[in-house]
């Protein structure tokens, strides 16, 4: 059983996640790691394809199926580093009582948190084509729905400066790497990167209590969906759902290997 741990932070509005929608039962922890296609090889990264694909809207998010693959099992899904050696777990992935998403019926953390100090490096988890480097990000994350009536209540609103800066890098394997709450970045969309690259500087953008990288992995192939809770959906024009994510400690080393310390 893992330790209990002090939260740092919860990630923003974007990365939120809630309760699906009525009639509909909230995915299971080995629903939201199930792959979307039959095995099959892991896909290479295209690079030139990808970087100028990633410079072009992509609402609908089609941008990775036409070229990815998933891999048989995760645990193919090699090559991935530390996005924030030498720093501290302040928070799992999974059931957490400070969650914003819910499956079974429990609050859930859809990612992990790692704090070191304001301002400190974050690195790239993996290589990959940067696709979203800022506050203009949400067509990349796996929303299920369209997103115009929200992205124009934001317009209308002068919210935009309220999410926070976050890194979208499509990994050539399947899956895109989501970092949240980002300082500033040092990247730009169509940017190939290499892992442990620093792509920013950590940060407590958006609804973060204090400096830490939200990070998560997910697949735009996945078949599964998490729930987003309806009355904070409505309020913010947001779809009701978006693409289930996996736990990032099961393609990141181990946590000896990072210098990983938990907290308390």
């Amino acid at each position: 059983m893992r330790p209990s741990v002090a939260l740092s932070g919860l990630t923003a509005v974007v990365i939120a996640v809630g309760v699906l929608g009525s009639g509909a039962r909230p995915p299971t922890t080995e629903v939201l790691a199930a792959t979307a296609t039959p095995p099959g090889p892991a896909a290479t990264l295209d690079i030139e394809r990808t970087a100028s694909m990633a410079r072009e809207p992509d609402p609908l998010g089609r941008f990775s199926a036409p070229m990815a693959v998933l891999p048989r099992d995760l645990e193919t899904l090699t090559g991935y580093v530390w996005p924030v050696p030498n720093a501290r777990l302040t928070q799992f992935y999974g059931p957490s009582p400070l969650g914003t998403g819910f499956v079974d019926g429990q609050r859930f953390h859809d990612g992990i948190d790692l704090a070191s100090w304001c301002g400190g490096p974050v690195r790239a988890a993996h290589d990959g084509v940067v696709l979203a480097a800022g506050r203009q990000y949400d067509e990349w994350i796996g929303w299920r729905g369209n997103l115009s009536a929200y992205t124009r209540r934001l317009t209308e609103k002068h919210r935009w400066s309220a999410l926070p800066i976050i890194i979208v890098i499509d990994d050539g394997n399947g899956y895109r790497s989501v970092y949240a709450h980002f300082l500033r970045t040092r990247v730009q969309v169509g940017d190939v990167v290499r892992a442990g690259q620093v792509i920013g500087a950590e940060g407590d953008t958006g609804y973060a209590t204090g400096c830490h990288l939200h990070y998560t992995i997910f697949s735009p192939l996945e078949r599964a969906a998490m729930g987003v809770e309806p009355t904070y959906a409505d309020r913010l024009l947001l779809p009701h759902s978006m693409t289930a994510r996996i736990d990032p400690l099961r393609v990141l080393p181990p946590l000896d290997e990072g210098g990983i310390r938990l907290l308390p």
